[in-house]
């Protein structure tokens, strides 16, 4: 099996040297940096699966900074962040600066594993067909763009990775529930409106120009993609 290599970047000398001990007994190939000059040597230099980056780094530019050019570098590149910071404004900053998932500190490394091994298997998926449709949208997997009806429709990663989700499950009434274990890799916590957050982020993107609306919302179930919806079952 190839190996599979990750990018960390940390500036605690504690948590970096567990976190890579911990990767290297797991069979990866592990690469560190303290700042963020030293993550984009690092990165320009080899091709790495998945990048984990503290949110604030020394250097010029901080971990949001670096995930959006990373993001914008190799958008194929999974993208785990770490922070002490753990609201939802600050979960949702580093999510539409390109990052797949956000990881509060301190945590566990078997989360931590957990998370990494979940970014791989999504990048596995994608390995799939090129592009996923659904009525008169599509969903082009290697250039990362979405259109309706021809009409190019501009999203962030997590966008991206949630508008995907609900095409490979087209028809499926899913649940918050559902979507945070499944898109953000999480439990569902009731205290937190991330995915509404989302979901409202994504219709005005898919639906807002149109006569006809394809997410719709299944009161007390949880939300729908469909082919074709009632414009007056949108919520």
């Amino acid at each position: 099996m190839e190996t599979v290599h990750i990018l960390l970047v940390e500036d605690d000398d504690a948590m970096a040297i567990a976190v890579v001990e911990g990767l290297t007994q797991e069979g990866f190939a592990v690469d560190r940096a303290v700042d963020s000059q030293e993550a984009r040597r690092f990165f320009g230099g080899k091709d790495y699966q998945v990048v984990v980056l503290d949110r604030m780094l020394p250097g010029s530019l901080n971990g949001i900074e670096l995930a959006s050019r990373f993001r914008s570098q190799r958008p194929a590149c999974g993208l785990l962040m770490l922070t002490a910071l753990g609201t939802t404004g600050d979960k949702i900053e580093g999510l539409e600066a390109g990052a797949d998932d956000y990881l509060v500190k301190p945590f566990d490394f078997d989360e931590l594993l957990a998370r990494i091994r979940a970014i791989l298997r999504r990048q596995d998926r994608h390995s799939g067909p090129r592009q996923l449709k659904v009525g008169p949208l599509i969903l082009d997997l290697q250039t990362k763009e979405a259109r309706r009806e021809g009409r190019p429709i501009s999203l962030t990663a997590k966008e991206f990775h949630l508008l995907e989700y609900f095409m490979r499950h087209k028809g499926e009434v899913l649940s918050r529930t559902q979507l945070a274990a499944d898109v953000w890799d999480i439990h569902f916590d009731t205290g937190t409106n991330v995915v509404d957050v989302y979901i409202n982020f994504l219709r005005k993107k898919i639906d807002r120009d149109f006569d006809t609306k394809m997410l719709v919302t299944r009161i007390g179930q949880g939300y729908q993609l469909t082919e074709e919806a009632n414009p007056s079952q949108a919520s």
